[in-house]
């Protein structure tokens, strides 16, 4: 049983990516894991605006963080990069955060353009951060997700075997130093 910890980067409660964090949060409780889930959209925004790094909010979210085996980090792609939410979340996390955990980028975009922003965009930042072990990570299109009127997500049959093969490969990992 690992700990993960979901970071979602979605400004929007109603969002796709929200969507789909809750289902994977969801899948990781089933099998048995623990999970914490850091919807960043729920920070006090004023933290965030103003760099608050002794917040108890935000420091609640560092301890988070430290005790995961593995961090799967989600976001919509605006603009060709992750939310500036998710940007301003991350810009008060210590800087070597990461070391020693499995990272698991989760990304959602309007365009297939979108899919370099898991390299370009989140692969840097997350380095920066100390981490080593950076899986390959999902883009999923917008247009690939569907949704019932519960809200339960629904992905294409190859959707849904890169996002279990992302989970396998979260499982298999162990963190390393």
């Amino acid at each position: 049983m690992a700990n993960i910890v979901l970071i979602s980067g979605s400004p929007s409660k109603n969002s796709k990516t929200a969507s789909i964090t809750n289902q994977l949060q969801k899948e990781l409780i089933e099998r048995n894991h623990r999970t914490s889930l850091i919807d960043v959209r729920e920070l006090p925004a004023e933290d965030l605006l103003y760099g608050n790094f002794n917040s108890k909010a935000i420091t609640h979210t560092h301890e988070l963080i430290r005790h995961a085996d593995a961090v799967i980090v989600l976001s919509p792609v605006y603009k060709g990069s992750y939310t500036g939410i998710l940007k301003a979340f991350l810009d008060l996390l210590p800087e070597k955060i990461f070391a020693g955990k499995v990272i698991a980028p989760v990304v959602t975009g309007g365009t297939i353009a979108h899919l370099l922003s898991i390299e370009y965009a989140l692969k840097p930042i997350f380095s920066i951060m100390g981490a080593k072990e950076i899986l390959h990570g999902v883009f999923i299109l917008d247009t690939n997700i569907q949704r019932n009127e519960k809200g339960d997500v629904f992905l294409d049959r190859e959707l849904e075997e890169r996002v279990e093969s992302l989970l396998k490969a979260i499982e298999r990992k162990e963190p390393t130093i």
